[in-house]
């Protein structure tokens, strides 16, 4: 199974191929380089874009006086909700303090404070303070500056932008040995082209455009994710898509993304009312306003039935320094007529972050010969039922290392592709409906009805098919694609966890500590199976 393309017009190879410039593929292709591989980066805006710059938050590592690896283990288990994989958690929280120590070597600079050591915060579902920041909400963006000054340094590293990864290119065995690409651009890369190599590595992050409103940003349609489903690899874990539960809440006609108002407010002392001035989440956790993020979000949702309103309020006059503290959150409120240190910020869920993907082994390698997945778009296990705030970015750090140090000891010669399997393309313009019936259907709260609901939306937009190959009618695909294999595995899930909520069964169930595998075949047939963990 594949997207509907012409026929490619270039060539190029690499001895590894990584798809994405966030955290994950940076931090991949670095390491890769360190072991003498040649290495094609492939993003699809330009290189300094995608999720990662976005990021508020932190990164979270044991690296505070007391803190140990073992703390951070244990509040990813309880975020994870009974479905974490323990040895990709002992993987993530053991090696993540030096995987901070190196980025910092590469030039990272971290918030500090008034002692001159590293200044460690609270986030939500964290009992000790283990979140570096940098510029205090722009984390994401210098991680992204240190990462890319190193990348655009090494000449071993081919770089090429405003690229579409649209399929993998397999071997008469089967091996994914390289993949077709859209590059916008002039020259002899101008459209579809081939790109070869003995290893492909997927960091092309989240999949928050299947949603009307999120928090991610354009680019982030699941085209690593999607590309692997068509390839036959395996995806576990993706009815759990978290819903950041402070999203700052602007209008119903404003869709895409949103503008996100970190935890780490709340972390400062920002507390969430009701429209009755109420401070709800007190008495519905032990940890009330920093509580899990599915917790809170669904317990902003259940406030926004109760009185029929679009959103909530964060009121957050009592930080001290909010505009110094928080640089890109407080411009971000003002632009859009809200003074944060005067008044409250209507706030709302949005789809955030998925903690499941294309299934990987401890090394980021798939159910697929030559796929290797890393970041947002794998499921490592280490997340389990919903992402303890600020361990995404580690993630990538502790996974792209991983990754690169497997391949340097199993990279078999340049194979050459075969074609098979049948194209595929469906018309750009259901991506709006589809967004709309995700969110309606198979958004913070599900049940049976709104899902098969859901379900018959999108069979229906699936007979709306193109044949006109071109940006916006793969990335629709691509959601499309994605959006049935969330809406599946939510309808096979008989209970609520994590981040996963059904309002016909609210409670979690002891017999679903199991891990739903999904995978499609050549002719598009669908398979899934539920694994005990």
């Amino acid at each position: 199974m594949k997207l509907l393309t012409g026929s490619p017009g270039w060539s190029t190879s690499a001895d590894v191929i990584v798809i994405g410039s966030g955290v994950a593929g940076l931090t991949t292709a670095l390491n890769l380089r360190s072991y003498g591989m040649s290495v094609l980066l492939v993003t699809k805006a330009r290189i300094d874009e995608g999720s990662t710059k976005w990021a508020q938050g932190g990164i979270a590592a044991a690296l505070g006086p007391g803190d140990t690896p073992d703390q951070h283990k244990k509040d990813t288990l309880a975020a994870g909700a009974g479905l974490c994989d323990i040895k990709a958690v002992d993987v993530l929280v053991s090696e993540g303090p030096e995987a901070v120590r190196k980025l910092i070597a590469q030039g990272a600079v971290f918030d500090k404070s008034e002692t001159g050591e590293i200044a460690l915060t609270r986030e939500g579902g964290h009992l000790r303070n283990r979140i570096l920041h940098a510029g205090g909400d722009a984390t994401g963006a210098e991680v992204s500056r240190a990462l890319l000054a190193a990348v655009r340094d090494d000449d071993g590293i081919e770089i090429i932008e405003h690229a579409l990864a649209i399929d993998a290119l397999k071997s008469p065995a089967g091996r994914v040995c390289g993949v077709t690409l859209h590059v916008i651009g002039a020259g002899s890369r101008d459209g579809v082209g081939r790109a070869l190599a003995r290893a492909v590595v997927v960091a092309t992050g989240g999949l928050g455009q299947v949603y009307s409103q999120t928090t991610n940003p354009a680019v982030s349609t699941g085209d690593g994710v999607a590309l692997a489903l068509r390839a036959g690899a395996k995806v576990a874990d993706v009815e759990f898509v978290q819903f950041h539960p402070t999203v700052l809440w602007r209008d119903l006609a404003n869709r895409g993304q949103q503008p996100l108002i970190s935890e780490a407010v709340r972390g400062e002392g920002a507390i969430l009312l009701n429209n009755k001035n109420e401070q709800f989440m007190v008495g519905k956790h032990p940890q009330a306003d920093l509580a899990p993020r599915d917790v809170v979000a669904i317990e902003i949702f259940n406030q926004m039935q109760i009185s029929g309103q679009p959103h909530v309020w964060l009121d957050a006059t009592r930080i001290k320094d909010f505009a110094s503290r928080f640089p890109t959150i407080y411009a971000s409120c003002i632009k859009n007529g809200i003074d944060p240190t005067k008044e409250k910020i209507p706030v709302a869920p949005a789809s955030h972050y998925a903690s499941g993907g294309v299934l990987v082994d401890l090394n980021g390698k798939s159910s697929v010969d030559g796929l290797y997945i890393c970041g947002e778009s794998a499921c490592t296990g280490a997340h389990g039922a919903n992402r303890l705030a600020s361990n995404s970015l580690l993630e990538g750090l502790v996974f792209g290392a991983r990754i690169a140090a497997a391949l340097s000891n199993d990279l078999p010669a340049q194979q050459q592709p075969v074609e098979d399997g049948k194209s595929v393309l469906l018309d750009p313009k259901i991506l709006l409906p589809l967004q709309i019936a995700m969110s309606e259907g198979a958004g913070v709260l599900r049940s049976e009805a709104s899902l098969t609901k859901t379900l018959q939306t999108l069979e229906e937009l699936s007979k709306l098919t193109s044949k006109d190959p071109r940006i916006e009618a793969w990335e629709t695909t691509n959601l499309h694609l994605l959006a049935t294999v969330i809406v599946k595995s939510a309808l096979l899930r008989t209970e609520s966890r994590g981040s996963h909520w059904r309002s016909d069964y609210p409670q979690t169930q002891s017999n679903w500590v199991s891990r739903i595998i999904q995978q499609i075949d050549s002719d598009g047939n669908w398979q899934s199976k539920v694994e005990v963990i």
